[in-house]
């Protein structure tokens, strides 16, 4: 099972460097993805959360592409409506071949309805625009005869029915966010059946957890990856135990100021990596 980091590419602390030393970090610490998130206004909706800078994915991996060598790359979750899919198949494909054959297309229809309108987009229609994305993305990636880099793993993120039959319709891979041991399991469960339905094979599960690292343990309403370093190895040990191919950590608990300090991240991302092998 492969471990990935989520890194913060917004907030007050985040510049070029920072994320230069966040990819050297992740990539020092023997990790195997580095991923990062995707806004492009950022609208009020978005900035409250997530507030600017608030750095391009594609324009943030194309540049920790060239100061790593070995981690893979990907975006969680690219929010498909917000580019015409021709240019975000061009642009994954070239990002590819350049990182030689390192990137990741984690994909989802988006929440934040300011940033839609913002960019001319209507909400209401981001489901079926992200399948009709997904199929254009995925047909001009055949007909692109210069295409070198090799096949791009496509992750679909979400959790409702339309996002689980999109995993099991569009994507290689289920990519959970942010759920409960007992949400994530429900989720497998719908995903299965799904997959029965559609006649189609169970996509790899790739599941993105929090991680928060407490004194204490949290009790049973907790997040996966949130508790003390027994709760959050255990986590891990159980997502392996039902198949997961990936788990992507993320260090981001809520607080924008969290940027300030990335260190505090980076100890619980070490003590994570040597506990867990």
């Amino acid at each position: 099972m492969e471990i990935g980091v989520n890194v913060p590419n917004f907030g007050p602390g985040t510049s070029p460097d920072v994320l230069r030393r966040w990819a050297l970090t992740v990539e020092g610490l023997g990790f195997d993805l580095l991923m990062v998130s995707d806004h492009v206004a950022v609208t009020p909706d978005v900035a409250s959360q997530y507030p600017a800078p608030f750095y391009e994915p594609f324009s943030v991996l194309s540049w920790l592409a060239g100061v790593t060598s070995r981690v893979r790359l990907g975006t969680t979750v690219l929010v498909l409506p917000y580019r015409h899919p021709l240019l975000v198949a061009r642009m994954a494909a070239n990002l590819n071949e350049l990182s030689g054959g390192r990137f990741v297309l984690g994909v989802g229809v988006g929440w934040a309805r300011q940033e839609y309108s913002a960019l001319g987009v209507r909400f209401a229609d981001r489901g079926r625009l992200t399948d009709e994305g997904l199929r254009a993305v995925r047909a001009a990636w055949r007909d692109e005869e210069d295409y070198r880099g090799g096949r791009i793993p496509i992750w679909v993120g979400g959790h409702s029915d339309a996002a689980l039959r999109r995993a099991v319709r569009l994507g290689d891979a289920w990519h959970s966010l942010r759920l409960t041991p007992v949400g994530f399991r429900e989720g497998l469960r719908r995903l299965e059946v799904v997959a029965e339905e559609e006649g189609k094979p169970l996509p790899a599960l790739t599941p993105r957890i929090l991680l928060n690292i407490t004194p204490d343990e949290v009790g049973p309403d907790r997040r996966l990856g949130e508790g003390t370093v027994s709760q959050v190895v255990g986590d891990l040990a159980e997502l392996r135990s039902l198949g997961a191919e990936a788990v992507v950590l993320d260090p981001f608990v809520g607080d924008p100021q969290e940027t300030v300090n990335p260190e505090v991240a980076w100890q619980a991302l070490a003590t994570v990596r040597k506990e867990f092998r």
